[in-house]
């Protein structure tokens, strides 16, 4: 009772001074000054979004304090307003009904041309996002929160090598698939990862290649197939998946399938292994039932038996055969 009795006395006085009204609004709009004291927690001018939005919301948004987004100390930091728009209707809802959407959501009814405007007004100029428009990602509306995690506890899986092909493989099923299979790439043993061979943004060369051929690509790794060598094996020097398939197979290494049948895919008539050539060849065939005799072309490990250096050689007998 004595608070309503000072409360009207203040009133009246403050009134008489003409007050009453910048009182009376005060006392309305307490959250007015709230806003105006409050600091920011994580990112610089997050204070409007904070004082609702905390460490018990889930997803936990607060988390992109320990990423590279939440780094204070760096110009380029972002805010929430770089991603999220200024999304006034959103903070200053008053009234009854669902509070309104901020102005950009990042769901699945969201255009992904809309999702990735606002990362792409930071990275696009970065190098390895140069061919992103016009690369198979960007032509089937793969955003980049597809495969980044943005509110995260600073571990993106797509960066890591342990979890990159975890995400990969949850579009690229069939080479999954592969990577399972006897001969492969160690991708599973985190020793390989997919970005190695190709760039996500946007390549010059087929298939997302971070070269601009396959050659090119595998020898970043395979530096003593690169050459020059004195006897060039055309296949290898045109493109690697002629002869190898390179997600994984059941042949080793990596083989498409078994010599002597992959050899003869180029190599026919009196280029197939064991198959004689001139007058010799009259009715016979070494390694069938009726020569009694195997054909060292057909055994072991048949053309390679020979032709070790099959990548090119140098020796000077011609040929890929060994020194």
């Amino acid at each position: 009772m004595r608070i309503l009795q000072k409360t009207a006395l203040i009133s009246t006085l403050l009134g008489s001074l003409g007050l009453g009204s910048s009182f009376a609004l005060a006392a309305d709009t307490p959250a007015a000054g709230a806003m105006s004291t409050a600091k920011d927690i994580v990112l610089r001018g997050d204070a409007k979004c904070t004082r609702c939005h905390d460490e018990s919301d889930e997803p936990r948004i607060l988390t992109i304090g320990l990423t590279r987004h939440g780094v204070k100390g760096d110009s380029r930091t972002p805010t929430c307003t770089s991603c999220h728009g200024d999304s006034d209707s959103h903070v200053d809802k008053t009234g009854s009904g669902d509070r309104p959407a901020p102005d950009r959501v990042f769901n699945k009814t969201t255009p992904a041309d809309s999702k990735n405007a606002p990362c792409l007004s930071c990275h696009e100029k970065s190098f390895a996002r140069t061919h992103w428009a016009g690369s198979a990602h960007q032509v089937n509306d793969v955003a980049c929160v597809s495969c980044h995690g943005i509110h995260n506890n600073g571990h993106d899986k797509v960066r890591e090598k342990r979890t990159q092909a975890e995400v990969c493989f949850t579009c690229h099923k069939e080479q999954r698939a592969d990577s399972h299979k006897i001969s492969h790439h160690p991708i599973g043993e985190g020793k390989v990862v997919c970005s190695d061979c190709h760039n996500p943004h946007g390549s010059a060369g087929p298939k997302l290649l971070k070269k601009n051929t396959v050659t090119e690509t595998c020898t970043l790794c395979h530096a003593e197939k690169r050459g020059p060598f004195l006897w060039e094996h055309q296949p290898v020097s045109e493109d690697c998946t002629n002869c190898h398939t390179p997600h994984g197979s059941n042949i080793t290494p990596l083989l498409k399938s078994r010599p002597p049948f992959l050899c003869q895919e180029c190599h026919d008539a009196p280029h197939q292994a064991g198959n004689p050539v001139g007058p010799a060849a009259a009715g016979k065939y070494p390694g069938s039932p009726f020569t009694g005799s195997p054909s060292s072309g057909r055994t072991g490990r048949a053309c390679l038996n020979c032709h070790v250096q099959i990548h090119g050689g140098n020796s000077p007998a011609g040929g890929y055969r060994q020194r």
